[in-house]
């Protein structure tokens, strides 16, 4: 009881100076929580666990908030720590589940685990000296990180080998990992430069600087794309720091709006741009959030680049960590994010105990050359290019790890990767029989709602309307039967990508998956016409 009335007062006292906040509603419920909390501890029939009580009060005070807003025990608030810390480092893979087996999915070029020969498509058997059966791939990824310099021990199993491989693996401290990928886009003579951009932790900035410093090196930078899809975002001060290596001193980034005092900010360049001439094309995707959008929206806002691909996710919440008793931490939303027009990023609203609603588009605001931009549902781009989403086929064959295991018997029968290799239609329909022969079965949205609509036929005695049912359902059956051809192109392109990293290694993937990629390709487009640039700037 003293650990919960203390947790509770330090968040009063947190308080303290924010505004319009009714201290009496506060206590009343405190006491309530108190009061409920003392009588179910003490005097319920059987034994309660205090703690766990106390987190489950706790987890539902947040959850009744938003998805950002949460509670942090000793063991994750201390997890966090060591990460923000730097005292840890890794081997270089990533491991991901994939039909139901732990498998690696990457291999760090330049890594330890590179130099001594794990390979994509691995099957980790233990490591660190526990089994990995019943292990969650997250739980796998911490145990293989740790002091830099100590060991950790993996066993693994691949396709062709006959016994397991084992390793000793050194773990180093992570090189500059905010920036995936740095190099000029087709012929380096174009002068058109790419980089991706991960997240924003800690000199995510500096990272992307000496990126386009290296490029500007190596041959004349006529342009920049600037990747940051599938970035989730991470920290404000990196995301203005980036923005300023393009806009000049002083410029506005963005502003923040909240409740409690100090939380009302207005964050501006630092530092003389660096590039304040080149040309720059933004990338983003629905997966593209917070930081990134900061960035996004800066650069369109004072019309400094393209941004091209898709809208973005649209987060504009900024959550604080805040430091609680016992070693614990709590992460809560503060403040919202808005561009420097004052259009907001936040496409969901989250009403207290209520499910998150589409914002929808709100007021319209105008870039500093007077476009027309809109508030509330991200970040829109000035050139729509889509990948397409993947089709049920596609999630069907990654859950399966169908394209996986395709690629490592593909490798174990051919050690040397043929010269040109391409997945031609023999190959596709190779791994086609593969798949057929797998037995692999998958719902389709259009079988799921014929499913439900026969249940309310036949409720309902609706004879006739059900054998119309039938029918169409063998109709959706032979188009189905299609989706191989319907999908040729892209599960080509994931096919390749998966044989591929059995031969070669992170940094060649990209270069290979780069030229393939229609939202680069377009990119790449505005950069070497300066007429459909501009143009893009003036829409």
């Amino acid at each position: 009881m003293r650990r919960l009335a203390l947790a509770v007062l330090v968040l009063l006292a947190a308080s303290a100076e924010a505004q319009e906040v009714d201290y009496f509603a506060i206590r009343k419920s405190f006491g309530l929580y108190g009061a409920v909390y003392e009588i179910l501890a003490s005097e319920y029939v059987d034994a309660i666990d205090a703690e766990a009580l106390m987190r489950s009060g706790i987890g539902a005070m947040t959850g009744s908030l938003d998805p950002y807003t949460v509670y942090y025990d000793e063991a994750t608030a201390a997890a966090s720590r060591l990460q923000q810390g730097g005292d840890v480092g890794g081997v270089g893979v990533v491991v991901a589940e994939r039909g139901g087996r732990l498998v690696v999915v990457s291999v760090l070029d330049g890594s330890d685990a590179e130099r001594q020969g794990l390979r994509a498509g691995d099957t980790v058997v233990s490591l660190a000296g526990q089994m990995a059966a019943g292990l969650a791939a997250q739980r796998v990824n911490g145990l293989l990180r740790g002091e830099p310099g100590s060991t950790v021990p993996l066993e693994v199993t691949r396709e062709g080998e006959a016994e397991p491989l084992r390793f000793v693996l050194v773990r180093a401290g992570d090189p500059d990992t905010e920036v995936t990928y740095s190099g000029f886009l087709g012929d380096p003579a174009e002068g058109v430069g790419y980089v991706r951009l991960g997240r924003f932790l800690q000199d995510a900035a500096g990272q992307v600087a000496r990126a386009v410093a290296g490029l500007q090196e190596d041959g004349e930078l006529r342009g920049l794309v600037l990747d940051l899809r599938g970035n989730p975002g991470g920290l404000l001060d990196q995301a203005v720091a980036l923005s300023g290596q393009f806009l000049p001193l002083g410029t506005v980034i963005t502003q923040t709006r909240g409740r409690a005092a100090g939380t009302d900010q207005t964050y501006h360049t630092q530092e003389p741009p660096t590039v304040p001439d080149l040309p720059v094309v933004v990338l983003q995707d629905g997966a593209s959030a917070s930081a990134s959008e900061i960035v996004a929206g800066a650069l369109q806002d004072h019309d400094r680049a393209v941004i091209v691909g898709e809208t973005s996710f649209g987060k504009g919440l900024v959550q604080v960590v805040r430091p609680m008793p016992y070693g614990t931490a709590l992460k809560l939303t503060v403040s919202r994010y808005t561009t420097p027009s004052g259009r907001e990023i936040q496409r969901l609203t989250y009403a207290q105990g209520t499910e998150a609603t589409e914002a929808g588009p709100g007021r319209t605001f105008e870039t500093a050359a007077g476009r027309t931009v809109r508030s509330g549902v991200g970040i829109e781009p000035d050139v729509a290019v889509s990948l397409g989403e993947e089709s049920e086929l596609e999630r069907a064959l990654v859950r399966s790890a169908a394209f996986l295991r395709f690629a490592n018997r593909f490798a174990a029968d051919t050690p040397t990767l043929p010269t040109g290799f391409r997945v031609d239609d023999a190959l596709l329909r190779r791994f086609q029989q593969f798949v057929e022969g797998e037995g692999l079965d998958y719902r389709t949205d259009a079988e799921r709602t014929a499913d439900a609509l026969a249940d309310d036929l036949a409720e309902a005695g609706y004879d006739g309307a059900t054998r119309a049912l039938r029918d169409l359902r063998e109709a959706v059956a032979r188009e189905k039967a299609r989706d191989f051809e319907r999908h040729a192109d892209r599960l080509r392109s994931s096919l390749r990508q998966e044989i591929l990293s059995r031969y070669v290694g992170q940094q060649a993937q990209t270069v290979d998956a780069l030229s393939e990629d229609a939202v680069v390709a377009e990119a790449r487009r505005l950069i070497l016409d300066p007429a459909a640039y501009a143009r893009a700037l003036s829409r």
